[in-house]
């Protein structure tokens, strides 16, 4: 399989809504992301303007995973991998990437929101790589942790 990581560009937009449906756990339809105001074109601009920046990863060709973070504010703000594409090192790469793209910007405290239920898959993931729980939650109910950086 070839695996190759990539920048992403506006035109990757329409996948990363397509593959963020069919995630394992926390899939979040088209029509949802709609709903919060997150379309194929905001999506696509956010890139463009680098107020999103952001990886993917193809294989074969087919993107299959892709990790976005907020330029302003440090936050990783999605990690989306498709499920037969886990435990392969990819959504570790792609979350690396983007960690030191936001660390390169001058950002040295990065947070994401995470399932607080420890049978989730992302909980002992983000932990297992220094992720820390800051004790708050945010508006969807999610842990926030963070991330010291130097």
């Amino acid at each position: 399989m070839d695996l190759r990581f990539a920048p992403a560009v506006p035109g990757d937009a329409a996948e990363c809504v397509r593959v963020r449906g069919l995630t394992r756990e926390n899939a979040v339809p088209a029509e949802r992301l709609r709903a919060l105001g997150i379309t194929t074109e905001s999506w696509a601009s956010d890139i463009e303007s680098g107020t999103l920046p952001g990886f993917i990863c193809r294989a074969d060709g087919a993107l299959v995973g892709y990790c976005f973070g907020a330029r302003d504010t440090g936050e990783v703000v999605v990690l989306a991998l498709l499920p037969d594409f886990e435990d392969q090192g990819i959504g570790r790469r792609l979350l690396d990437l983007v960690v030191e793209l936001l660390r390169a910007r001058g950002h040295r405290r990065l947070f994401l929101g995470c399932s607080p239920n420890p049978a989730a898959r992302s909980h002992g993931f983000y932990r297992h790589l220094g992720w820390r729980s800051t004790g708050t939650f945010d508006s969807h109910g999610d842990e926030v942790l963070e991330l010291v950086v130097s």
